[in-house]
């Protein structure tokens, strides 16, 4: 796997650095054999002499074009003698060059950058620690476009999956920011190791795209409490939360079981919010009068357009289009909803 970063500049400088030296012999080389040719020769003209040290560098040998005298001719051979040093030095450099890792990070890096800006509707998830890689695990899971912002680049290899999009660099950066098509993304998800970092980056975020869905890891209540002024729509604290569904467990001790049961298929059950279209067949229909539970799935809630909650809904509820429908089922029964009904929000 290889990092899309804000340094590819200063990459493709230092390629460009070692490219550089074979060529300024190459063409010292082709200078001074032009001028030994017109020593020689000085009644040939200057292309000659360019073409009988093209073809003396190559070792092509379509013969003297030029007249040469046996000092010409013991300056032939010396400077065919330094030509193969100076043709086998550029090409062993070229060649390293060509199938450099380095060559191959640039070109990785444009297929990338290309992959990204193709992106619209995706997710952003900033760092790829434990966090992170449970979440893009998830999205990955589900068929959801994402890209992957980190300072390390050695995580991608480690931890990632190639065919991960990513960028590399600082997340609270705005060009970073960008890079990654915050402008035309879905929603961001944060989970730097600081609070600090996380604060940053719900700024930065919040001021690139005002309709962004920003949710931001915190460490404790007073970082949660800045990041929602910061601008995150939603704030999870792991340890908290992690200490709420452990003291269910120990309340409920079967909760752990219902929670992660699967089908047949081993599809674990999910909770998604599914918005009704205009187009769906659902519209006009009361609840009751799906066919929601022989596909599997169980609606929990209703969210009207206008923000009105119902829940849990009756059976006599309308659906409406603008509606969202708060449904439980397994993945496959969830998306087949979605297929028919509208785009999830999950």
């Amino acid at each position: 796997m290889f990092p899309l970063s804000n340094n590819s500049g200063h990459r493709g400088l230092i390629l460009w650095r070692r490219v550089l030296p074979p060529l300024v012999l190459l063409c010292a080389l082709l200078l001074f054999g032009t001028l030994g040719f017109k020593l020689f020769s000085p009644g040939s003209a200057w292309v000659d002499c360019l073409y009988m040290a093209v073809t003396t560098t190559t070792t092509v040998g379509y013969g003297e074009i030029v007249p040469l005298g046996p000092a010409g001719r013991l300056f032939v051979i010396g400077y065919l003698a330094c030509g193969l040093g100076v043709v086998s030095f550029s090409a062993f450099t070229f060649g390293q060059f060509l199938f450099s890792s380095d060559i191959q990070r640039l070109l990785e890096n444009k297929r990338m950058r290309h992959l990204i800006e193709g992106l619209s509707g995706h997710y952003i998830v900033c760092g790829l620690g434990r966090m992170g890689i449970t979440i893009c695990r998830h999205l990955a899971e589900r068929g959801k476009p994402f890209v992957i912002i980190d300072r390390e680049a050695g995580l991608f290899d480690t931890e990632g999956d190639p065919a991960w999009l990513h960028v590399v660099g600082d997340a609270t950066d705005d060009a970073i920011l960008r890079q990654a098509g915050i402008d035309r993304a879905k929603a961001l998800a944060t989970v730097l190791p600081t609070d600090a970092d996380n604060v940053y980056v719900v700024l930065s975020a919040r001021l690139l795209s005002g309709r962004l869905e920003i949710i931001a890891r915190a460490s404790d209540e007073a970082a949660a409490t800045k990041m929602k002024r910061a601008g995150a729509n939603r704030v999870v604290s792991p340890y908290s939360t992690g200490a709420v569904k452990m003291a269910r467990f120990m309340l409920n001790p079967n909760i752990e079981d219902f929670l992660e049961i699967g089908d047949q298929q081993g599809q674990e059950l999910e909770l998604a919010d599914v918005q009704i279209n205009d187009e769906s067949r659902y519209v006009g229909k009361r609840l009751a009068e799906t066919d929601l539970r022989d596909l599997g799935v169980i609606v929990v809630g209703i969210r009207r357009r206008n923000g009105e909650r119902l829940m849990p809904p009756p059976g006599n509820a309308m659906i409406e289009a603008g509606d969202c429908l708060f449904a439980f089922g397994t993945s496959s029964a969830v998306n087949q909803m979605i297929g028919t009904s509208g785009r999830s929000e999950a």
